[in-house]
């Protein structure tokens, strides 16, 4: 028994001092995007599962994890502090590329898992792909956005920001400038905001907009409403109540003040 346990720790230990690939840090920068706050730690599932696709001890990917936690700049509290310069470089990549980069992750973790990324991302239950031949580009475009929404319910722990609604089949990953207005940030998760349907659509429609001080503003086109509506209610309601913020990846400010500007009706 001495022995086996002597050889065991020789065995994450030499796991763990393994030079990373770039394919692993963009598999782990995947993971880290898509896991809540608070729950990068050895003994999370998808660490693990993450580490017996990559051959790793999970102690290793949640080290590396909060080493990218030390490099992302929409956190206060910062982890680890040994970041390597590959670590840097693979998350400048990734988060000045998301079109390509959050694709391709998904791929790559598609092939560890012997599975076709677009079962992959139907797994999620976000998305549904239509039956047929879909083309590339579709693929893609279907592939990040479920990537977009795992990733933005994650940061705000699976719960509306303006309701506290927690029912997954209800929450929406928002998109503050619209999908068709700014490619290079279609899923950049400071660009979104978890909403339950209602709100979503409200926002999306400029009926309610968040100030620079993330409160609440309901157009006065619906405070002019009939107040007995139940829906027009539970949009004046919230009126100038703060959001509650996600604890990493915090809306842009200038994100919202487009919103404001360009959308929002007054």
């Amino acid at each position: 028994m001495i022995v086996l346990g002597f050889m065991q720790y020789n065995l994450e230990h030499v796991m763990e001092r393994k030079a990373w690939t770039r394919n692993e840090l963009i598999l782990a920068i995947n993971l880290y995007c898509k896991t809540q706050f608070g729950r990068i730690h050895q003994h999370n599932p998808k660490i693990i599962e993450l580490a017996k696709l990559l051959g790793r001890t999970p102690g290793a990917v949640a080290w590396k994890m909060c080493n990218f936690a030390c490099i992302d700049p929409s956190l206060d509290r910062k982890g680890a502090s040994h970041v390597s310069k590959l670590d840097s470089q693979i998350w400048n990549e990734f988060f000045n590329n998301w079109e390509d980069l959050a694709f391709e992750s998904e791929k790559l973790l598609a092939k560890l898992e012997n599975k076709d990324v677009e079962t992959l991302a139907k797994e999620d239950g976000a998305i549904d792909f239509p039956e047929g031949k879909d083309s590339a580009r579709t693929v893609k475009t279907r592939v990040n956005q479920s990537f977009f929404r795992r990733m933005i319910l994650a940061s705000y722990d699976f719960k509306c920001c303006i309701t506290e609604i927690a029912i997954p089949e209800l929450l929406l990953a928002s998109h503050i400038i619209p999908w068709s207005k700014d490619k290079t940030n279609r899923l950049n998760p400071r660009n979104g905001l978890c909403l339950n349907a209602l709100h979503d659509r409200a926002f999306d429609a400029g009926l309610i907009t968040i100030s620079d001080s993330f409160t609440i503003i309901v157009s006065d086109l619906v405070k002019q409403r009939k107040s007995s509506d139940h829906e027009i209610a539970f949009l004046t309601k919230f009126d100038g109540k703060s959001i509650i913020l996600p604890r990493k990846f915090q809306p842009d400010a200038n994100f919202l003040a487009y919103h404001r500007e360009n959308i929002f009706k007054q």
